[in-house]
This record gives structure tokens, C-alpha cells and sequence, in this order.
């Protein structure tokens, strides 16, 4: 934890995230990005001279109509003093049944994020943290360049004129497999996704092409392309 703690420092540190009085709300779905980065957040405001108040909040999809436990997240909050938030939803519904959208990640993605941003307002936060790390950086930067023949990522820090509210990612320097690796090595409870696509959708297929890529053909590359973003200033990286 204590490399995640550093990559997360630098992000903060960089990218001006985190100022005295913040309500900081993690988005918290369960998986191990989410649960290294509430667990970070909580070490770091230990140390880092900055005061804020974390809360978290889960938007549970109801995939199957059937509801999710959480209860191991329950208690790792609960252990840690954390008010936590879970708001059922519909959303597997709409987007498998109602809508059957032939592109549901889009959509969830959007979808889930007007709630927690709701969710945010309605109980005070004004920073949301979001646990996309450096590998779903070079991800996202691939699909767009393949999709929309657009040089671009998501932001370290977004400002959301109409909420007022300003989402960070505080992870965007921290690889994937270091995060994994404090997730196992601190015994982090870790909730699987019930969604009926999990494993097989369009990100995961650009993972498997970079590793491939990185493996067999261009080492280094996942590296690179990072670097690129990062040199680049791309979206205000």
C-alpha cells in the first residue's frame, strides 16, 4: 500500500486535487480499484496536510433484478469510520432489458455517474474520486484514437460547471498490477461484478491488445503511449 500511497501523493500533489475543507465522496463499486483508493485516501489524509471529510457511495446496477451485497465493504467502512452510501438502482434493467444496448458500458458508465453526482450534492461533497488508474488512461486514450480518430483521455481533475462539483483521480499514476497487489496484500475485500458483460467488452479487448503488443511485438509500448499522454499534456494531463 505504501507505493500506492506514494503514486497517490504525486497525483494529489501535481494536480492541486485536494484543498482544507473538502467533502471528499469515493465512488465505491466494490472492486479493487475503488476499495485501494478509499483505503489510500483514508492513509494519506494521516499525513498529507490537507484536511478533508471522506464519505462513500456505491450505485448498485441490480444486475438479474438482484441485489448486491456489500456487506464485506460495510464493514471495511464501518471498521474505518466512513459513512457510506449504497443507492439501489435499475440500472441493469434498462440497460439489458428495457434499452438491450448493443453498447451498455457507455451507457451505465453515464447513467451511474448522474447519480453518484446526485448522490454527491445531496449529501455535501464537493470533489467526487474516481478510481481510474494509468492502465485505464492508456486504454482510454487507445479507444478513442481506434473509435473516433480523437487524440484525447479522461481528465486527472474535471470541473462540473453545472453540479459544482469537481471529480479527481488520484490513482492516474499508479499501474494496475500495483494495485492489485495491495488489494491482496492488505487482505482488501474485494466485491465481483455480476454484469452480464463483465470480461467481454471493448476495454477488455484493447487490454488483452496492449498486453499482447507489449508482450510480443513492441515492449515498452503501454509505457510509452503513457509517457506520450503525459508529455503531451493531453486533456490536461
Amino acid at each position: 500500500m505504501q507505493k500506492i500511497i506514494g503514486y497517490m501523493r504525486k497525483a494529489i500533489t501535481d494536480y492541486d486535487m485536494l484543498q482544507d475543507g473538502d467533502k471528499l465522496a469515493v465512488g465505491l463499486s466494490g472492486g479493487k480499484d475503488s476499495v485501494v483508493l478509499l483505503m489510500g485516501l483514508l492513509r494519506l489524509r494521516e499525513f498529507i496536510g490537507i484536511k478533508y471529510e471522506i464519505i462513500a457511495i456505491t450505485i448498485d446496477p441490480c444486475f438479474g433484478g438482484i441485489m448486491t451485497d456489500y456487506s464485506r465493504i460495510v464493514r471495511l467502512c464501518e471498521e474505518n469510520g466512513v459513512e457510506y452510501i449504497i443507492k439501489r438502482s435499475e440500472l441493469g434493467d434498462i440497460i439489458f432489458k428495457r434499452r438491450e444496448e448493443k453498447n451498455p458500458c457507455s451507457l451505465c458508465a453515464r447513467m451511474r455517474r448522474g447519480m453518484l453526482h446526485d448522490i454527491c450534492k445531496e449529501n455535501g461533497a464537493n470533489k467526487l474520486a474516481l478510481g481510474h488508474h494509468r492502465d485505464d488512461a492508456v486504454e482510454t486514450f487507445v479507444m478513442n484514437l481506434f473509435n473516433e480518430g480523437r487524440i484525447g483521455c479522461f481528465q486527472p481533475v474535471t470541473y462540473l460547471s453545472r453540479k459544482d462539483l469537481t471529480m479527481i483521480r488520484p490513482l492516474i499514476f499508479a499501474p494496475e498490477k500495483d494495485i492489485v497487489s495491495a488489494a491482496v496484500k492488505n487482505g482488501l475485500p474485494v466485491v465481483k461484478s455480476k454484469c452480464p458483460v463483465d470480461g467481454a467488452t471493448e476495454r477488455e479487448r484493447v487490454k488483452k491488445w496492449l498486453k499482447s503488443m507489449d508482450k510480443n511485438e513492441y515492449p515498452g509500448l503501454a509505457k510509452r503511449l503513457y509517457g506520450a499522454i503525459l508529455r503531451s499534456h493531453i486533456s490536461g494531463w
